[in-house]
């Protein structure tokens, strides 16, 4: 019997058919089957109305059951009688057992037929005793087990017994003459009842094994505890590694991991170092556990993601669903399937979020999600399309992207792409050419290149755009997926909106047979960036200088770039972790720090001009010194400002509105003039193509070198910077010691989304005829000099916010008074 709704256990049966929510990561109805299959009863008719063919794809024949399995279905509801009598064909010949599919039990089946066939019973009800019979039908037997009454939901002055109906039942097939066909027709309401009063012999068998009726969220919690402390005889598939802890085949446990049973890890799941999984969790197959989490009590179904630091207690979460970043679901919460819980969002004791629901980052949630929905507010961010790696970005996401991009440009031009030398970010290379060519795009990949190539060779003749996918900096399981335009830069905020509107509605382009695309590699690529990059950078002054540098490629794309590039400069160069390293494809805040470190005492051994270490895809850099110290990146731009500037005497800089402003004070000394923009690149790239501009930096070791591209770029400014140490009588450590020194602290305060618009009327209004500047943001400037930057993130529910002054505890105090007035404006 598996036609049932579910109604009770909504959301988890609003996508799912009742019978196949996982117990131990196992259907229940499997769990039925499988115990049919050791009682000997291997010929199984299914009855099926809600979501069946869901049953019958996951089931099929049986055949991987060694079981015979065939389907009955129902068009409407027929009651428990009535779906039985919608398989009468297959019932007619024999004796036949009924049995729900949506009970968990370990009742001995032989026995119960022994006992029907020994009484010579036209119907056997299986019974079992239960401490709180009112929810279930109760039944009265004289002494040799002949059933005398039956009470469906008694009130507790109507309990004469606590046996009561398990819903399995033994029958012969002349039952079927009592059931009308087309009919709702319920067992215990209207067949019983007859048979019983024309003194058919209708029996009770009193069974000892478990029965539990999963049918609400506790008795669903119950089951999976009751088969981790193995209450019952039903097989758990994994391996049993310590007392009570299950793992199962794949799956991926780190050493460093809290793992306190009873409690199931599905195959192929993944627990990384300090998460803990305490006891009576069960988690599906796929399920990932990042460092941090934390699941107590929690049924996790197949395919979710748990972030860093999120919390589940007492919990159920539905399959596909992602669970990110310091999250909370409290005691008795349901997350329905395909869900997105943002990060710091807050679900409160029970309430039930349906499927294919978003719950915005930050949010706390004190009533049940139904009908309220809410896709991704932008689908592109600053670094184009992010996400969790097969978690946010799928390899199905990245082919209709793609064709989606595609969709957008003429049939037959040609695309670059490149990647970084990650996996993840070959894969979805491999799929993002695929989309390309089906949709008649020719591709020119470069393989392995940085942005700083591929924009280049995007925008050569006969180019249309290009596609680059890197790893995100910083954060090793997400990838940035970058669309390029006809130039190489970045699409603009109109083509981003066509690309969005095609990508939603699912209006992709193919191609016909004979307009697939083709595929090409273009030779020497690489060489071409070097041999235009050296004839654009002046790099007079450098020879006969004897100028000496250590160069740490950070075992990135600057391994490949590097050497067609310096084999042409007169400088004698050490470099180091020269090499590609897949597995590593970007590096972490320590990482990098220690990197640095082990730099500066290269330069300082070696009595090298400076030290320059490029990120892992080669768009940014970080200096060290000619002492061997390293130089933060908000000074690293200041010593580069001051370097071009003097050397120029005029012209603009490009900065944005978050850099220090001692830079306008370094400018204005060398009669260079600074255009602020917005934090976005693409507003940096925008401003860098405008005429007189000198140099750009966004503050975060990015420079844009005007003479080469109009986009932040490593390599052109390493040259750039040779040039300029060449041809300056100073050191990098002299330059850097000459320029005035303050404080810039920054702070993330979360905001809901709905709440971003007051947050900012709110800072406003707090302004106070100060002086203000709505460059991006809100800019507000104290008269002493000092000031704050309220910005709202455009694709986080933060708002961001910079404060300087010139000491550390001055700037810490403007920032304390605005954050605080966003806090409050945020709740």
């Amino acid at each position: 019997m598996a036609g049932g709704e579910g109604t009770r256990l909504r959301p988890m049966t609003s996508s799912m058919p009742k019978p196949l929510l996982p117990v131990v990561n196992r259907p229940i109805m499997e769990h039925v089957l499988r115990l049919l299959r050791r009682h000997g009863l291997t010929d199984v008719v299914v009855t099926v109305q809600f979501l069946a063919s869901l049953v019958r794809n996951y089931f099929g024949d049986g055949e991987e059951l060694g079981m015979s399995i065939s389907y009955a279905t129902e068009e409407d509801p027929l009651g428990t009688a009535g779906s039985v009598k919608n398989a009468e064909d297959a019932l007619r010949d024999e004796t036949f057992l009924v049995i729900s599919g949506d009970a968990l039990t370990d009742i001995d089946l032989t026995s119960l037929v022994a006992f029907h066939r020994e009484r010579g019973a036209l119907v056997t009800v299986c019974l079992t005793r239960v401490p709180d019979p009112l929810e279930f039908g109760i039944t009265i037997l004289d002494d040799d087990g002949r059933v005398q009454r039956f009470l469906e939901k008694p009130t507790w002055g109507q309990v004469f017994s606590d046996t009561v109906n398990t819903g399995i039942y033994v029958m012969e097939p002349e039952v079927f003459d009592y059931v009308k066909p087309g009919e709702n027709v319920d067992w215990s309401e209207d067949v019983f009842p007859r048979l019983l009063e024309e003194g058919r012999a209708v029996f009770g068998y009193v069974a000892e094994g478990y029965w539990e009726d999963v049918g609400t969220l506790e008795s669903y919690h119950k089951a999976q505890a009751d088969v981790l402390e193995r209450r019952l005889d039903v097989e758990i598939d994994g391996f049993e590694i310590s007392p009570g802890v299950w793992v199962a085949e794949g799956a991926d446990v780190d050493p460093d991991a809290v793992l306190r049973g009873p409690l199931y890890v599905g195959d192929y799941a993944k627990v990384e170092a300090r998460a803990e999984v305490r006891e009576y969790s069960v988690l599906g197959s796929n399920v990932v556990v990042k460092t941090g989490a934390f699941v107590h009590r929690s049924v996790v179904h197949d395919n979710v993601f748990i972030g860093a630091h999120a919390n589940l207690r007492g919990c159920v979460v539905g399959k596909n669903t992602d669970v990110m970043r310091a999250a909370r679901i409290e005691e008795g919460g349901v997350i329905g399937d395909e869900c997105v819980v943002e990060e710091e969002a807050i679900i409160s004791a029970g309430v039930r979020v349906y499927p294919f629901k978003t719950i915005e980052a930050g949010a706390v949630v004190h009533s049940s999600v139904i009908w309220e929905a809410r896709g991704q507010r932008n689908l592109f961010g600053p670094r184009g399309v992010s996400g969790i790696v097969n978690v946010e970005i799928t390899p199905e996401l990245v082919v209709r992207l793609t064709s989606a991009y595609a969709t957008t440009l003429h049939k037959g031009v040609t695309v670059t792409t490149a990647r970084d030398h990650s996996r993840a970010a070959r894969a979805f290379k491999r799929a993002a050419i695929c989309a390309l060519n089906s949709s008649a795009i020719n591709v020119r990949d470069l393989e392995v290149a940085p942005p700083s190539v591929t924009r280049l060779e995007a925008g050569r003749e006969g180019g249309a755009g290009g596609i680059m996918i890197r790893t995100t900096a910083g954060v090793p399981d997400s990838v940035d997926i970058v669309f390029l335009d006809q130039s190489g830069a970045d699409l603009s905020p109109a083509a981003v909106r066509r690309l969005e509107r095609i990508f939603q509605r699912q209006e992709f382009r193919r191609a016909f047979p004979g307009e697939i695309g083709d595929l090409v590699f273009p030779p020497r690529a690489i060489e071409a960036y070097a041999h235009d990059l050296l004839h654009g950078v002046d790099t007079s002054g450098i020879a006969g200088t004897g100028l000496k540098v250590v160069v740490d490629s950070a075992n990135g794309v600057a391994s490949i770039v590097l050497p067609p590039l310096l084999g042409r400069l007169p400088v004698d160069v050490l470099t180091v972790n020269n090499r590609l390293d897949d597995l590593n494809p970007t590096e972490t805040v320590a990482g990098r720090r220690a990197a640095l470190e082990r730099l500066g005492e290269l330069v300082a051994s070696s009595r090298a001009a400076f030290g320059v270490r490029f990120d892992p895809v080669g768009e940014r850099i970080a200096l060290v010194d000619d002492t061997g110290t390293p130089i933060d990146d908000d000074r690293a731009l200041l010593v580069v400002l001051d370097l071009v500037a003097a050397e120029r005497r005029s012209g603009e800089v490009a900065l944005p509105v978050t850099t220090t402003r001692v830079a306008e004070q370094v400018c204005r000394y060398h009669g260079v003039r600074v255009v602020w923009t917005t934090t976005a690149p693409a507003d940096l790239a925008r401003a860098s193509g405008l005429p007189g501009l000198i140099v750009g930096g966004d503050g975060r070791g990015g420079f844009v070198v005007p003479e080469s591209s109009p986009a932040v770029d490593g390599f052109a400014a390493f040259v750039r910077l040779l040039g300029l140490v060449a041809r300056t009588q100073l050191t990098l450590s002299q330059i850097d010691a000459r320029i005035p020194r303050t404080h810039v602290l920054r702070r993330d305060v979360p905001t809901p989304w709905a709440h971003k618009g007051q947050v900012m009327r709110a800072v406003l209004e707090a302004t106070n005829g100060r002086a203000v500047d709505t460059t991006d943001g809100v800019r507000v400037v104290e008269p002493d000099g000092r000031w704050v930057l309220v910005l709202p993130d455009p694709a986080e529910a933060v708002t961001r916010l910079w404060a300087e002054a010139e000491t550390k505890d001055a700037a810490a105090t403007l920032l304390d008074e605005w954050a605080g007035v966003v806090d409050r404006a945020g709740h």
